[in-house]
């Protein structure tokens, strides 16, 4: 008999956040003052600070990231069949955003190497019903934007940016969420800033921003409160969300360097793995790894589901890749994507997962997942 206690295995989890003295300070000062709804110092500091940061005039605070693309596509005044062009290898927020204001999401396969969306398939997928364009920087990676830009320009389209996963990331020097007419960010737990739940759209148009900030607080009006010419939402921030996220941004420097850092240190890990396809850095863009993804070869005998749960037996959580929205059972029911393929999208899916990526990770914990890896793979 022995009484050697068994020692439970240490579990890293997919992410955890990193929150700072200054948000705790300034959570403090809206619970002394009763700042704590959606009225208060920290909204409009947070408003615009990111909105600066981001290269913008005009931010505008929401309760999440869903919601900023709802409202943002709710700017456009959709005429039934109006059509946006987006990736199908997304979070189905972006389809959602589309089809809850009436309009029809088109949708373009991913790029093998940045598995963001191809812009070279873009302009065969504009019609005289096109009104955006809604490309979706991926797990920090930059969309290639440039000829986007020269497409919306030479249609006369909207540009929704999604730069959720994006947060500090650059392209060509630029920061993202710089580049849309409308830009959304989300601010979940898992993200580089967060404010727990919490999102917001930016944008450079003074008529924009307006309306979105009647939107969020149920179209009330100025004159008449409640009295309503158009149906709006409670889509509203709290100022105590947005002191968590504006202690954050304090620090945004530092957040997206370790980050960084991550991303590099799992590549020099990784790197000498041939059946995984790890994140790239194209020469134009700056990644900021927000979670670090990689796909399995498929001659590896297993997809990543089994992968998945391999390395779940030895404590590593992860969690998979988007399933591209022309597998979504939910819009096939209601009659999009009908025979579409999509096969970049549908590979990363069935293939693709993303290790632990939080930013409370520590060294030793990103060494032992890189050893749970290659045990699995061996």
């Amino acid at each position: 008999m022995t009484h050697m206690a068994e020692v439970e295995k240490e579990i890293i989890p997919v992410n955890e956040p990193l929150l700072g003295t200054q948000e705790t300070r300034y959570v403090m000062e809206c619970l002394k003052t009763g700042w704590i709804s959606s009225e208060g110092r920290f909204i409009r500091a947070f408003e615009e600070q990111w909105a600066a940061y981001c290269g913008m005039k005009y931010g505008v605070a929401v309760s999440n990231g869903t919601v900023a693309l709802q409202a943002a596509v709710a700017s456009l005044d959709l005429s039934p069949g109006d059509e946006i062009i987006l990736p199908s290898f997304t979070i189905i927020s972006c389809a959602q955003a589309v089809t809850y204001n009436g309009g029809v999401p088109v949708l373009v396969d991913s790029d093998p190497r940045t598995w963001c969306v191809d812009v070279k398939q873009v302009e065969k997928k504009i019609t005289p019903r096109t009104r955006a364009i809604m490309p979706v920087h991926i797990y920090g990676h930059p969309v290639d934007m440039d000829p986007l830009c020269a497409l919306a320009e030479k249609y006369n389209l909207v540009m929704i940016e999604d730069a959720a996963e994006a947060h500090g990331a650059e392209y060509k020097g630029r920061k993202c969420g710089g580049f849309g007419d409308l830009s959304t960010f989300s601010f979940y737990a898992n993200k580089i800033i967060t404010t727990g739940e919490g999102g917001m759209v930016l944008t450079n148009r003074a008529d924009y921003a307006e309306h979105l900030r009647s939107v969020r607080n149920l179209c009330f009006q100025r004159e008449r409160r409640f009295y309503h010419t158009e149906l709006g939402h409670n889509f509203r921030l709290t100022n105590i969300q947005a002191a968590i996220g504006l202690g954050q941004l304090e620090r945004i420097e530092e957040l997206v360097a370790r980050k960084r850092w991550m991303g590099e240190a799992y590549t020099e890990c990784l790197k000498d793995i041939d059946a995984l396809q790890l994140p790239v850095e194209e020469a134009w863009a700056t990644n900021v790894y927000w979670m670090y993804g990689v796909v399995l070869d498929e001659r590896m005998g297993m997809d990543a589901v089994e992968f998945a749960r391999r390395l779940a037996e030895r404590g590593v959580m992860t969690r998979p890749f988007f399933l591209g929205m022309h597998e979504q059972p939910i819009l096939q029911k209601i009659g999009l994507f009908q025979g579409e393929r999509y096969p970049v999208a549908e590979r990363l899916a069935r293939q693709g997962l993303y290790l632990p990526s939080g930013l409370a990770l520590t060294q030793s914990q990103l060494q032992q997942v890189c050893e749970v890896v290659r045990e699995v793979l061996a």
